[in-house]
């Protein structure tokens, strides 16, 4: 009222004075409710479980958000981690699990800065969050991610007794988030191959693990477990050494019957699967052509192309209809046509994005909250980690390509109950989950697209 008032009376004393003040002063006004840009960080924020993580986000142009309203939330707008409004922090409708853990940090607001401490971090604050910035009807958002990683306790190295005629040798450690590598390496630093390794959940959502290791007289009595973190890229590392009175006293006769043996078995098992294979290929395949991908499963940060046929990592959580078909935490979706007999093959083009997963699921897969990527949870895949590949098993199993695949063909069998992932580029096969792995029932196509990736159905 007193910019108006003042603009008049100076117009109607001299109108081209009056009119410079008017325009300078709109002007000014209009500079001090300029729009502004919301900005978080563009790669994930990783903390580790049990201390405190601060959530980068700012104002840009650099301006005080003292006055404004801001408003930390994951998947519901109502139901906020922290709400700051009328120059105070508002507690009335947060999210119980965040209560007396977040603090915005208020030091920097009249600079523009809105960052979000949470306390003591747990297993469920994984995830995205969005950064929430209104003044008056203007507002803004973005959205980034948490990465919460936990490094478990020293690997304990334990000597089990003899087995074919070595030493069995178990490696075991727990509270390890998300699932670790574990690798057997000698003294020169090469890694062993596990006998068997198996990764199991706890009651907190820590992943246990165990490990074994069959140690030969004169080969690698030095050797030594390691457990890494590959967020976190920290390792765990303990050692042994199995001296020579240990080993048992081996039969030189009974060695070559036992290899005699092996390669008699291995040539019968050899040709009844060429057998097998020879009878297999003359069946009709079904090519699935017109394979499309089912948006109304889709995770709210995909992005789907306009026919329905590739689907990408989004900058952004789209507004969509939380269905009870949808994905809601997993970044996942399903191939619209299900299969219940014969056979059936797609191909899809991976991409070089760092983190991917394709494969087939259970019609009745469960969509809401975390999902179990193994059999047991109704997935039959092969993934993309960080440049590792590996089978969805249960433990899952490293899978030592020569090559990246850039486009793999998915082979469903569902009067057999088999999978197969062969890379179409060279034909070379991937993996195959075997006969009677696949239970009866409606199968769909099965994807999983993680930061920077990007996945789509070939002809």
């Amino acid at each position: 009222m007193k910019i108006l008032s003042f603009c008049n009376s100076s117009r109607a004393s001299s109108p081209l004075p009056g009119f410079i003040v008017f325009f300078f002063t709109c002007y000014v006004h209009k500079m001090e409710s300029a729009k502004f840009t919301v900005i978080g960080p563009r790669d994930p924020v990783t903390t580790i479980l049990g201390q405190e993580a601060v959530l980068p986000c700012h104002l840009s142009p650099p301006m005080s958000a003292a006055n404004m309203e801001v408003r930390w939330f994951r998947s519901q707008f109502v139901s906020f981690v922290h709400l700051y409004r009328d120059g105070k922090d508002q507690y009335e409708g947060q999210i119980p699990e965040y209560q007396g853990r977040t603090e915005l940090l208020k030091a920097g607001l009249t600079d523009g800065n809105v960052l979000l401490r949470i306390l003591n971090i747990r297993h469920s604050d994984e995830g995205q969050y969005l950064c929430f910035v209104q003044d008056d009807t203007f507002y803004e958002e973005t959205v980034l991610e948490l990465q919460v990683a936990g490094l478990g306790s020293a690997p304990l190295i334990s000597v089990e007794g003899h087995q074919d005629g070595g030493i069995r040798v178990v490696c075991r450690s727990a509270g390890w988030y998300p699932e670790p590598v574990v690798l057997w390496r000698d003294l020169s630093g090469r890694h062993l191959p596990s006998l068997s390794e198996t990764k199991s959940r706890g009651d907190n959502n820590l992943f246990e693990i165990e490990t074994a290791l069959i140690v030969k007289k004169h080969s690698n009595q030095n050797l030594s477990c390691c457990i890494r973190n590959t967020i976190l890229n920290q390792e765990k590392e303990s050692a042994v050494y199995i001296a020579d009175s240990l080993f048992p006293r081996v039969n030189p006769w009974m060695v070559a019957l036992s290899v005699i043996l092996m390669v008699l078995f291995g040539f019968i098992g050899l040709t009844a699967y060429l057998f097998k294979m020879k009878g297999k290929l003359t069946e009709e395949v079904d090519w699935a052509n017109n394979q499309t991908l089912d948006p109304d499963t889709a995770h709210p940060q995909l992005v789907l192309s306009e026919d329905w046929k590739s689907v990408r990592w989004g900058d952004r959580w789209q507004r969509l209809p939380n269905n009870p078909e949808r994905f809601d935490t997993e970044r996942c979706v399903l191939g619209c046509e299900g299969f219940t007999s014969g056979r059936h093959c797609w191909e899809v083009e991976v991409g070089a994005g760092r983190y991917w997963a394709v494969g087939v699921a259970r019609e009745s897969v469960r969509r809401k909250r975390w999902i179990s990527r193994s059999p047991e949870g109704g997935i039959w895949a092969v993934e993309r980690w960080e440049g590792q590949f590996r089978a969805l098993t249960s433990p899952v199993t490293p899978l030592p390509l020569s090559r990246a695949p850039s486009r793999i063909r998915v082979c469903l069998d569902c009067d057999w109950g088999q999978v197969t992932f062969i890379d179409a580029g060279d034909e070379a096969p991937i993996f195959t989950f075997p006969p009677g792995s696949v239970p009866g029932g409606r199968i769909r196509p099965w994807f999983l697209v993680g930061w920077g990736a990007q996945l789509r159905l070939c002809p």
